[in-house]
C-alpha cells in the first residue's frame, strides 16, 4: 500500500447518556444557565443523620465480627506458644 491510499482514522464521538459520573457540565453551568442550588444545611444534616441511623447497626455487627476474629486469633497465638 502506498501512503496515498492510507485510510483516515475516524474521530471518536462521545455521547452523553445523562449519567452523573460522566456529566461534568453542571459543575460550571452551561452557556449562561444558573448553577443548581445546594440543599440547605438542615436538609444536608437530615440526610447525614438518616444515613448514620441506617448504618449504625451494620457497623456494630462488622466491628463485633472483627473483634471476635481478632480474639480467636489472639487466643490461638498465646496458647500455641
Amino acid at each position: 500500500m502506498s501512503k496515498d491510499k492510507k485510510k483516515k482514522k475516524q474521530k471518536v464521538k462521545y455521547i452523553d447518556d445523562g449519567r452523573t459520573i460522566a456529566d461534568m457540565s453542571a459543575l460550571y453551568g452551561r452557556r449562561g444557565e444558573p448553577l443548581k442550588k445546594r440543599a440547605s444545611f438542615k436538609e444536608q444534616s437530615a440526610t447525614f443523620f438518616g444515613a448514620m441511623k441506617m448504618m449504625f447497626i451494620p457497623m456494630l455487627v462488622v466491628i463485633g465480627i472483627l473483634s471476635v476474629a481478632f480474639g480467636i486469633t489472639y487466643l490461638l497465638m498465646i496458647s500455641g506458644g
